[in-house]
């Protein structure tokens, strides 16, 4: 989601005489096909030039085996630059065999904090942004963590979002999955529930009490839970859940921002889901103690209310009394993210 704009404005670039030419990595760090291979294809992305297949284990498997087999393919054939985006393991062990060998690293989507070690993601983005060379920023306040750790502001360059390039770039293809009627489901009639954070799902009696509060907050409307594979484990030792949630597969791009853009509301615990809400203007919930996209609650449709489910009721009860904020799009969140980073690469990189 994030690399499709690029490559798109990478093409383009070169179509209209430009020089730079791109060579993109698979990892394998995300092998399931419905969370890597669905995305290449509904997003029109070109097959990988490389893929380094590392698969699964724990993190630090993960992270060696990545740098390990990314450090051999720039051995054997070096580039001028290394950019990565996002915040997954794949971000970090890329920067760090590349800034060892001496290639530069380009950030996208730098500077973002949560300021929860406690996150897996928020490590990967301190030691990326620790040995990053050039840092492409969704926002001001990203760019604002970065100046207050002596980043120069000549490195840092506010760009906007190539998630949100991506959403606008497929708005009009947005389609219902396959269990939209079988459900029923009406637009502005049910929820979207996504959550993952070991903090929320990891512990049978807490994913439990937080279930239930949603099952009631939310009027036995239909709630769509799509279950992410950490989520399935302790979904198995939980008895007798609310019958107004639907847990179903992981939902491919097109099919689940369709059903985010018509939801009465979304409640996650992710941080990209927030950005998409903003933009198409849906009530966001994270249950979350901090966010490192403040922009989606300064600005957007998204509130934070903690991992208390007693939190869930009262914020449920103002969207139904239809008391949500209304939010704006954040600066630069335009669709041309992509083009205003192949260009500032182009002259970054040009003798």
């Amino acid at each position: 989601m994030k690399i499709a704009p690029i490559i798109k404005a990478l093409e383009k670039h070169r179509a209209d005489g430009g020089d730079l030419r791109y060579r993109l990595v698979h990892t394998g760090q995300h092998y399931d096909a419905r969370m890597s291979g669905d995305f290449f294809t509904q997003l029109g992305i070109p097959e990988p030039d490389v893929n380094l297949e590392t698969g699964s284990g724990t993190q630090a498997e993960q992270t060696a085996a990545i740098m390990v087999r990314y450090e051999q393919l720039l051995l054997d054939a070096p580039s001028q630059l290394c950019l990565v985006v996002g915040d997954v393991t794949s971000t970090m062990a890329c920067a760090i065999a590349a800034q060892k060998l001496r290639v530069p690293v380009a950030h996208v989507e730098a500077g973002i904090r949560s300021g929860d070690w406690s996150m897996p993601e928020e490590i990967n983005r301190m030691v990326t942004d620790a040995i990053t060379n050039w840092f492409f920023t969704t926002s001001d306040w990203a760019g604002d963590n970065l100046k207050r750790t002596g980043i120069p502001e000549d490195r840092i360059f506010f760009v906007g979002n190539t998630m949100i390039d991506t959403l606008l770039a497929n708005l009009d293809r947005l389609r219902p999955p396959p269990f939209w009627d079988e459900l029923g489901l009406q637009s502005n009639s049910y929820f979207v529930v996504t959550l993952h954070r070991p903090s929320n799902v990891d512990g049978v009696a807490a994913f439990d009490n937080l279930l239930r509060a949603i099952g009631r907050g939310t009027r036995g409307l239909p709630v769509i839970f799509p279950v992410h594979p950490r989520t399935a484990k302790t979904l198995q030792a939980i008895p007798g859940l609310p019958q107004s949630i639907h847990f179903v597969e992981p939902q491919p791009y097109l099919e689940f921002n369709y059903l985010t853009r018509h939801a009465k509301a979304v409640i996650t615990d992710s941080g990209g889901i927030t950005e998409e809400t903003t933009v198409m203007g849906v009530p966001c919930m994270t249950l979350r103690d901090s966010t490192e996209r403040p922009e989606t609650v300064e600005l957007g449709s998204n509130e934070l209310l903690g991992t208390d489910p007693a939190a869930l009721e009262p914020a449920l009860n103002r969207l139904f009394d239809g008391d949500w904020k209304r939010g704006r799009t954040p600066d630069l969140w335009d669709g041309n993210t992509g083009e205003r980073i192949v260009s500032t690469l182009a002259r970054l990189l040009t003798p």
